[in-house]
């Protein structure tokens, strides 16, 4: 009994897949004696003009929407500006916006055309699914890009030091921090790495500490050392008087008496200062009796007959 019924279903399927290619085959073969000027016309009226006008409009949409995103994008950086005045803020909310607006555009013109949009968003979906399975590094960039827009650990302008790399924050975009370093490269930081790992931001502050290890001779004079070095400090207007500059004997080495010198200034001040302390020091100390070691070694020779 089941194989009399599996025999039916394989020759009721013959026969249909034998009637579709009939179908087609009569069809072609219509369409090859009938002259070109019978079923063109049909052909334009039915399929051709209903798509041109479905292009025209999704022409126009496309154009209004373009100019749309980007009064949007204007309206949103005003806004941030006028309130905030945060750059940083600004330009990653940009590129998100711009990002999804789009997006949405495109599937609204996809509509327009006559393909059917929840089959394509259900198509879009699962490809997501693979495409974020391949792409877990970008998407952990994109979830560190969020993270530092809500937690702000630093923004557009500070000078930091992370991954080996230090520069100033040039621009936090969706998936990397784009650095500028001192000698003007451009170094791009995955979001990532840079949101969960060991960051140090220079400028977070107003003031900063600079320290400096002023080494003299053994047998030079400490007091009139640490009074020179004091002079110094009260001389430079952008050494901050509180907290006081720190003149203290470091370290007590094998060829010369170390110490230790710390001052507070402005963050922005923090090189400037630092390069003119080590010019003056180099200058001032030796016009004051006070010298400069050089590593050195006592040697005894014990003579015997």
């Amino acid at each position: 009994m089941l194989e009399n019924d599996t025999l039916t279903e394989q020759v009721s399927e013959t026969i249909q897949n034998d009637s579709t290619i009939t179908a087609v085959t009569g069809t072609i073969e219509k369409l090859s004696t009938t002259p070109v000027s019978e079923w063109l016309p049909e052909l334009v009226r039915q399929y051709l003009v209903p798509f041109a006008i479905k292009l025209v409009i999704a022409i126009i949409v496309l154009i209004i929407g373009r100019w749309l995103i980007k009064l949007a994008k204007k309206w949103m950086a005003n806004g941030i500006m006028s309130r905030r005045g945060d750059p940083t803020l600004h330009k990653f909310l940009s590129n998100l916006i711009s990002f999804v607006l789009n997006f949405i555009l495109i599937i609204f013109i996809i509509s327009i055309l006559g393909v059917n949009t929840s089959s394509l968003v259900a198509l879009l979906a699962s490809a997501g699914l693979a495409i974020g399975m391949a792409l877990s590094g970008t998407l952990q960039n994109f979830a560190g890009g969020v993270v530092i827009m809500l937690f702000r650990p630093f923004k557009v302008g500070d000078f930091i030091s992370a991954q080996g790399q230090e520069g100033v924050v040039k621009e936090i975009q969706i998936f990397n921090t784009i650095v500028l370093t001192m000698d003007n490269k451009v170094i791009h930081i995955p979001n990532g790495i840079l949101s969960t790992g060991v960051m140090t931001v220079f400028t977070k502050e107003e003031t900063r500490r600079i320290d400096w290890t002023v080494s003299i001779s053994y047998g030079d004079d400490y007091d009139k050392a640490k009074a020179t070095l004091l002079k110094l400090c009260n001389d430079d207007a952008r050494i901050l008087k509180t907290p006081e500059p720190f003149v203290e004997i470091g370290q007590l080495n094998n060829s010369s008496v170390d110490l230790k010198l710390r001052v507070w200034v402005k963050s922005a001040d923090y090189w400037p200062v630092f390069f003119k302390m080590n010019e003056m020091v180099y200058k001032t100390l030796p016009q004051e009796g006070l010298h400069f070691p050089f590593p050195q070694v006592d040697v005894h020779l014990d003579q015997k007959n």
